[in-house]
């Protein structure tokens, strides 16, 4: 069932059950869908027809709200009848926003303006605050086609700015339905996942949520001890964490009441797993290695045992392939490119793209990373496409912020990449050169934070006056990684 209809049918059946609990904020079924019904018949009155970059039938809708209770509200309206959702983390720098903002050209923008949202148009001007409403006097939400676009969701990709995914209702649809008994959701289950919206783990775990008729706990911002009491005071069941998370929440006493954690973003160590046991002891612990452009496609069971490459076997529905160079099928065990026939691919990238990232072959799909299968069908991941490095369940490309760092001030040359780290899987690391004697310390990390987020930020950074370079002048990866795992005097630690 489409999320309008579930909204719908919840908000009739059961309208004071909880929805949506956001900190000191809970939305009903009731609340929920009539915001939304208003918040549609906003969309329509300020701009009665698409004129953005995915064509005239369909509305844009640009959602840069962040966790905010009511952005459920937003995301039912904005993905119902002819729109699209566009989300937009709004921790980005702004000029990164902008340029997003740039390449959607959205028919609308909608922000937080304290308790309620503002639903604004680029092109005229025009807006209008929406508040929570209980009344549900508007009309219901329209179901939307199942081939057209309706949400655009952004990942890292090569170039400096994060690329724009489209996908359509018919690809969610499928994976909603399926995960549901997969992963044994239903209208008990309460959820919580505390990551940002905005980003796909936690907006997927939202919306199944609702759909099934459960309660959602989100939070402005992750924090381990105000995690564990949303947990414990409301007896949350669920909880869907990147590992970084799940460590955090670790270090402290666990809530045995917790059922099932489903984790994504990274790998779990073995001391993850033994942690975990003995936090949330009657917790089952599920891994899933899945893509923004691919949907799910592995999913570990309960039970398995911690492996740094095995992320377990298909989801249902997927069928994997591992093929060579040329397109030849590999037999097991051999390591070839991760191949996926699926119905829950994304319809592409939101203009020419960069040439990386997914590819088409046929039936089949592909992001270019790397692995094989044992012949019991059980994958392993060996490598991410383009170096990608998972740090604390953000995945990062060291070109994008090599990128940035090159368009700064007093930077010359860069070299970025991913080293092992205990608690974050990798550590974003890099190695410049001085272009000028006006680098410093402060002034380079505050010129970093105006282009990068904080996670895509270095935590350590090492200057080099002489970049070692290959003939064909690129920076010489190997030399300076060397160097840095064995603290060369060719580098100067700068923090």
């Amino acid at each position: 069932m489409p999320l309008s209809g579930a909204l719908e049918q919840h908000a009739a059946n059961h309208p004071t059950n909880p929805a949506f609990h956001l900190e000191d904020r809970v939305l009903s079924y009731r609340a929920l869908t009539a915001t939304a019904r208003r918040l549609f018949a906003a969309f329509s009155n300020l701009t009665p027809e698409g004129r953005s970059t995915i064509g005239p039938q369909n509305r844009l809708i640009a959602i840069a709200t962040g966790n905010h209770a009511l952005f459920p509200a937003a995301f039912a309206a904005a993905t119902a009848g002819n729109n699209c959702a566009a989300l937009i983390d709004p921790h980005l720098p702004e000029p990164v926003r902008r340029r997003m903002i740039e390449k959607l050209d959205p028919d609308l923008i909608v922000t937080a303006d304290g308790r309620d949202l503002l639903a604004r148009s680029p092109r005229d001007g025009n807006s209008a605050i929406i508040v929570e409403e209980v009344s549900l006097d508007a009309p219901p939400l329209p179901e939307g086609n199942g081939d057209d676009p309706f949400l655009i969701v952004f990942t890292s990709g090569t170039t400096a700015d994060p690329k724009p995914i489209i996908r359509d209702r018919r690809s969610w649809r499928a994976s909603l339905a399926t995960g549901a008994p997969f992963f044994g959701i239903d209208a008990t289950t309460s959820t919580c996942a505390p990551g940002p919206l905005a980003h796909g783990l936690a907006l997927y775990a939202m919306t199944e949520t609702l759909l099934a008729g459960g309660t959602f706990h989100s939070a402005r911002h992750f924090d381990a001890a105000e995690a564990l009491k949303t947990i414990r005071c409301n007896g949350v069941r669920r909880l869907v964490l990147v590992p970084t998370m799940l460590r955090r929440l670790c270090e402290s006493d666990g809530a045995e009441r917790v059922t099932a954690i489903t984790i994504a973003g990274a790998k779990l160590t073995a001391a993850d797993h033994a942690l975990c046991s003995k936090t949330f002891p009657g917790a089952a612990l599920r891994e899933y290695y899945g893509a923004s452009e691919l949907g799910f496609i592995t999913a570990t069971a309960p039970g398995d045992p911690a492996s740094s490459t095995a992320v377990g076997t298909a989801f249902p529905g997927v069928r994997l392939s591992i093929l060579d160079g040329a397109g030849k099928a590999l037999p097991a065990g051999e390591t070839g490119t991760i191949f996926v026939e699926s119905p829950l691919v994304a319809t592409g990238y939101l203009g020419a793209g960069d040439g990386a990232g997914l590819a088409r072959f046929g039936s089949l799909a592909t992001v270019g990373d790397l692995g094989f299968l044992e012949a019991d069908g059980r994958l392993h991941l060996l490598g991410r496409s383009g170096g990608m490095v998972l740090s604390g369940g953000n995945n990062i490309y060291p070109s994008e912020v090599e990128a940035a760092l090159l368009g700064l001030p007093h930077v010359r040359a860069a070299h970025v990449f991913g080293v092992e780290h205990a608690d974050l899987g990798s550590e974003l690391v890099a190695v410049i050169e001085p272009g000028g004697a006006g680098l410093t310390p402060d002034g380079l990390a505050a010129a970093m934070a105006e282009v990068l987020p904080r996670y895509k930020q270095p935590r350590r950074l090492w200057l080099c006056r002489a970049m070692p370079v290959t003939p064909s002048g690129k920076v010489e990866a190997k030399t300076v990684r060397q160097w840095v795992v064995e603290g060369s005097n060719a580098l100067e630690r700068l923090f």
